[in-house]
């Protein structure tokens, strides 16, 4: 996982999200291709966003239960957070300019 990319379980998922700072989870698996495809999208996304939004990542192999509570029935799935609230979902491979304006309109 990238250096700028924090990963989520089930211990500090909850603070993580419910704090002022946006964050774009990205709810995952090993397996997944789509998934390694997004990645180093999301890892350029979270270096251009440093310091503004925060990019975490739920292993939903390892953390089914924070998949199953916001409703994660296909991976890649990302979700972005701010205060406890979700501000924008997205499902699938999207473009990076997608992922981006998602975040500018929530920082």
């Amino acid at each position: 996982m990238a250096g700028n990319i924090m990963e989520l379980t089930s211990a500090n998922f909850k603070a993580t999200v419910d704090g002022q700072t946006p964050v774009l989870v990205d709810f995952w698996a090993p397996w997944c291709g789509p998934c390694k495809v997004i990645a180093p999208i999301l890892d350029e996304v979270a270096k251009e966003f440093a310091g503004k939004a925060q990019v975490g990542k739920v292993n939903v192999d390892d953390h089914p239960d924070i998949a199953s509570q916001f409703g994660v029935r296909g991976i890649p799935t990302l979700i972005l957070f701010k205060a406890g609230q979700i501000k924008g979902q997205m499902v699938g491979v999207n473009p990076k300019s997608n992922i981006v304006s998602l975040l500018q309109k929530n920082i």
